[in-house]
């Protein structure tokens, strides 16, 4: 028996190939929208895919159990809650399969989702591993309030948590202490809020070091699990419904996106994602368009600032990031909605002046400033007295909010956010000189008196 875990850390994304070596069968656990890193192992392997098990319909990422299915003739298993639209069988509570000497035995996990199922791998008798899906992370659980408005099944975030209280300790924590955890998501993902950087654990050591599952009622659980829960990207609903239908292939869908030539034109009105290095970004760029740098979590950040229904052109700096950033798109869904993708920036019509730090730091007061981190970053590490809170994904919206009687600043924790803050604040706000703090935030310290987290 093999077990291979395969990261994607854009999207902190976990998933899992196991290798039945006597029987040179493969059993995929929530693939990436990728096929092509399960089919190398395959071949690597000389083995077959067999099945792929979809642990609920994913809200971060695009799943290819479709397309690993109709390619290799695996069999897909998933709850019957989900009401899948593609070929598959149901696996819920009581149900189990054998390849090779292994068994794949399924428990209804709901609490993240209400479809969602966690997996008990058994060698010759034993229970050897738990692919817990979002139901239990790393350090923490999954969120249970990405179901309201998606899915085959909505809930409530108070009726999920209260599901999760109950799989966590009837279903999961029943476990023995040694069976491993293996979980869809890790640090970072924003299917949680407290994930450990570790790959996986045990039953016993998330018993003992995981906050979600110390002795505690139901009550206490449910109030704590939904405090300080990070925002819902844009894009999360539209991806649920995309992974319950079965997204189309992968390397069809990057091709068919128009590449266009240099000095084409785009058309007025459409979002411009300009991919760029910020410095690069600033010095000149089309007006309207947003910074969002081919670094960091792009994935995010692009499906938390243009929604599902929005056309785009997305910019890059060469043709090897922009065939990286169009791969990017395709894994929350995205590639459809690209209009077209070119090298370059056609026009450099506007540019972002550099801010004078020292100036800023001896004299804040003078400027307005913009905090576009997330609420409880704003409210637990305060940086500058009196500035304006409005996250970053929802300042597309927002940002006629911000005053224009002084210069505006804009900041984050690191920089990256704020490229992308500063560059959708200054075309709404014509004629008030905008600024990006930039990485020079780290410089400034926390407020005295803030309480931490």
């Amino acid at each position: 028996m093999k077990i291979e875990q395969f990261e994607d850390k854009g999207l902190a994304h976990f998933s899992y190939a196991i290798l039945s070596e006597c029987a040179r069968e493969i059993v995929l656990v929530d693939p990436a929208r990728d096929p092509q890193p399960y089919y190398d192992f395959a071949r690597q392997h000389d083995a077959q895919i067999v099945a792929v098990l979809e642990t609920h319909p994913h809200a971060d990422f695009v799943s290819s159990h479709r397309e690993v299915a109709q390619h290799t003739g695996a069999v897909i298993r998933v709850s019957k809650l989900l009401g899948a639209e593609y070929a598959h069988e149901a696996f819920d509570d009581g149900d189990s399969f054998t390849v090779g000497k292994l068994t794949f035995r399924a428990l209804n996990t709901p609490g993240h989702s209400p479809d969602s199922v966690s997996t008990v791998l058994i060698r010759e008798g034993r229970d050897v591993a738990v692919f817990t899906g979002d139901t239990l992370l790393i350090g923490d659980v999954g969120r249970p309030d990405l179901r309201e408005k998606a899915g085959n099944l909505t809930a409530k975030r108070e009726e999920l948590a209260k599901q999760l209280y109950h799989s966590t300790r009837e279903k999961l924590m029943t476990l023995a202490d040694d069976v491993l955890v293996y979980p869809a998501h890790g640090a970072g993902s924003l299917c949680s809020k407290a994930t450990s950087t570790a790959s996986s654990s045990t039953i016993g050591a998330e018993k003992n070091g995981n906050y979600a599952l110390r002795p505690q009622s139901e009550e206490a659980f449910v109030q704590e699990l939904l405090a300080d829960q990070p925002f819902i990207p844009k894009y999360f609903g539209y991806d649920v419904d995309l992974n319950k239908a079965g997204a189309p292939d992968f390397a069809p869908g990057v091709a068919r996106v128009p590449r266009l030539a240099v000095g084409e034109a785009l058309a007025a009105g459409v979002v411009i994602v300009d991919t760029r290095p910020e410095a690069e970004f600033k010095r000149g760029h089309l007006p309207q368009a947003i910074n969002i740098q081919q670094g960091g979590k792009f994935e995010t950040w692009l499906g938390s600032l243009v929604g599902p229904t929005e056309r785009f052109y997305l910019l890059a700096a060469d043709g090897a990031v922009l065939d990286d950033v169009i791969r990017k798109t395709a894994k929350i869904g995205y590639e459809p909605l690209i209009l077209g993708a070119r090298v370059g920036s056609p026009g450099h019509e506007e540019t972002m002046p550099a801010l004078d730090v020292e100036a800023f730091r001896a004299h804040p007061d003078r400027y307005t400033v913009v905090d576009i981190r997330n609420p409880s970053e704003h409210a637990h590490e305060p940086l500058f007295a009196g500035s304006l809170s409005i996250p970053l994904p929802e300042l597309r919206e927002r940002a006629g909010e911000i005053p224009t009687g002084k210069p505006v600043v804009v900041h984050c924790a690191g920089g990256y956010r704020s490229a992308a803050g500063s560059s959708i604040v200054a075309p709404a706000l014509p004629g008030t000189s905008v600024f990006d703090l930039g990485e020079a935030v780290k410089s400034f310290p926390v407020l005295a008196g803030a309480v931490h987290a």
